[in-house]
């Protein structure tokens, strides 16, 4: 499954433009390192979000545009202080700013762009789109802090897990397109249903995430990564709820004792594997797709919804 790009290319390259612009800095030393970040950008995929729900309510506006650049600079300055948090030398296979720059200009370049997407708003009178997405950083740093506390004891049910990713992977993609939305058309409902819309397919983003730790190909990061960071993915909680208490102490042991063992770290996997938790996990994915796309149904069908339809597809069925 490709990207729909084809529906949006004028409008991407208006919106990296438009991003260039908003990074800019008057500091010769600042404006390389944003130089650094924005070569090095992801595949997009929120800004695509917004432009793509912008046209599926209504049109495109220099509005949309500003949230487009809103939503990657936030999400943006949070990866930079993910990379300090996670101690992450790497990011998209490139050395990460904490890598480079170390820890305190991380952090500063995360504040950077945080304030710069601030201004972008507030100089533009876009109280609302701020408004949006402010909740969304309140929530992922919400769900950051609640993963960080049952990661100590690693006893987690599954209701508490999806309460973590949706604050702190979903909230982020619900508020782009419930951004998009509003810089159409102004209307709430909308907003709402592509709120919603977002939710369903950040959730199904995380848990395709979670995935990647237990598959055989090269998906851009460590299989096994997650044990090692003592990060309680879907397959793993459903796992430990289904294996006998002897499998599961010794799972919990290395976890939080083993987990640079290579052998060891294998063997979890492999009780990942014979449990079912794998399979489980994709069954669940699925089921977040499906919720999104009966909402995204909703809408008339144009070719912002066949596009819209096609990245929640990209979203689940992607290999990296």
């Amino acid at each position: 499954m490709k990207l729909p790009t084809d529906l949006i290319n004028d409008e991407l390259r208006i919106f990296e433009s438009r991003f260039r612009d908003a990074v800019k800095s008057q500091s010769r030393k600042l404006d390389y390192m944003m130089r650094y970040i924005v070569k090095r950008k992801g595949k997009q995929l929120r800004p695509m979000f917004v432009l793509l729900s912008a046209k599926l309510c209504g049109q495109i506006t220099e509005s949309s545009y500003r949230a487009a650049s809103l939503v990657e600079l936030l999400h943006t300055a949070t990866l930079m202080h993910d990379d300090v948090v996670d101690d992450s030398l790497e990011r998209r296979g490139f050395f990460s700013t904490y890598a480079l720059w170390k820890a305190k200009a991380t952090v500063l370049i995360g504040d950077y762009l945080l304030a710069k997407g601030l201004l972008l708003s507030l100089d533009n009178n876009d109280f609302r789109a701020l408004q949006i997405l402010s909740d969304a950083v309140r929530k992922m740093s919400e769900g950051e802090l609640l993963q960080m506390q049952k990661a100590r004891s690693l006893n987690l049910k599954e209701d508490i897990y999806y309460e973590i990713i949706k604050n702190k992977t979903a909230s982020l993609l619900a508020s782009a397109c419930a951004v998009g939305a509003w810089s159409a058309n102004n209307d709430e409902s909308a907003v709402e249903k592509m709120k919603l819309f977002g939710e369903k397919t950040g959730m199904a983003f995380q848990i395709k995430d979670d995935l990647f730790d237990y598959a055989s190909e090269n998906v851009g990061k460590p299989t096994g990564n997650d044990i090692k960071e003592k990060k309680l993915t879907l397959p793993l909680i459903y796992t430990l709820n289904k294996v006998d208490g002897s499998t599961r102490r010794k799972i919990i042991y290395i976890v939080k004792n083993n987990n640079r063992e290579k052998e060891k770290v294998k063997w979890v996997i492999q009780q990942v594997e014979q449990a079912g938790g794998i399979d489980y996990a994709k069954k669940k994915m699925n089921e977040f797709r499906d919720e999104a796309l009966a909402v995204l149904h909703q809408f008339p069908e144009n070719p912002a919804r066949q596009g819209l339809q096609d990245m929640v597809l990209f979203v689940t069925d992607r290999k990296y």
